[in-house]
């Protein structure tokens, strides 16, 4: 069958959380490059819709392609790491630790990080031939939403701190369940559908995504927005993450773990 039941596909979080845990840095690290840069490409290819055809749904909707691409090809997101590595210490994986959690989660920031950063730099230069002319409409528009972003969080104090905590919360809700989507199924077309649904909605409703963010805010720096690196650290990308890794463990991994792994009925013994 092309759809897997959730007490299987559960399990196969679990396994794949313990791999990317016992997964050497060098593998660990391109895989987290080159998800950062499809994602930011993905990221300008939604605002580049956007912009042309003045319509955010449309760009919604076919932002999912870079998610979907780098799935396929077993890239890994910081959002997804943090709801699958969990599981595996709860499952309590042979030789899984805290420390080794961790040292994924940061191995991962920084592939991301370095992926997201090398696309947005490319993007500029392509925008502004070599920054030799002004930025476009869609460069404007990148480098505007940086500012929206982070000052305008920063103007409410800390009801705009919680505010992108929450907001961080619901996006790696949604970009979890994306990421379970891609183990329900056993066809490409499948996989996808399961993908494309909730990654849709968290673009829409512009909740805050760490990695997309980590292409967003350098590239509207590199364009003369009107905001910090401080800015973005302590107004975005800290508060980001932390509430992805709430909002992708509490709502995604553990209610899924905890209801088709830890209280699944258990066959009786003849």
């Amino acid at each position: 069958m092309s759809y897997i039941v959730p007490a299987e596909f559960v399990t196969k979080m679990v396994d794949a959380g313990e791999s990317k845990i016992h997964m050497s840095t060098r593998d660990t690290l391109i895989r987290a490059f080159m998800a950062g840069a499809i994602l930011a490409l993905a990221a300008v290819f939604a605002v580049t819709i956007t912009v042309q055809t003045g319509s955010a749904l449309v760009g919604a909707m076919l932002f999912p392609v870079g998610f979907v691409m780098l799935y396929l090809m077993g890239f890994d997101l910081l959002t997804g790491v943090f709801m699958l590595t969990p599981l595996a210490l709860l499952d309590r994986r042979p030789g899984v630790t805290v420390g080794g959690i961790l040292r994924n989660w940061g191995l991962v920031f920084l592939g991301n990080f370095a992926g997201a950063l090398t696309v947005a730099f490319m993007m500029v230069f392509v925008f502004t031939y070599g920054f030799s002319t002004e930025p476009g409409e869609v460069a404007q528009k990148l480098s505007h939403i940086g500012e929206a972003r982070t000052l305008g969080y920063a103007q409410y104090g800390a009801a705009g701190w919680a505010t992108i905590f929450l907001r961080g919360v619901l996006c790696n809700w949604m970009v979890s369940m994306g990421v379970v989507g891609a183990m329900i199924s056993t066809t490409v077309g499948g996989k996808a559908i399961a993908m494309w649904m909730p990654i849709m909605l968290f673009f829409y409703m512009g909740f805050e995504h760490s990695v997309v963010n980590m292409f967003l805010f350098p590239a509207g720096l590199m364009m003369g927005g009107d905001f910090s690196i401080m800015d973005y650290m302590l107004w975005n990308e800290i508060p980001t993450a932390l509430g992805n890794l709430v909002g992708g463990l509490a709502f995604t991994g553990l209610t899924l773990y905890a209801t088709h792994v830890r209280t699944a009925p258990k066959r009786a013994v003849l």
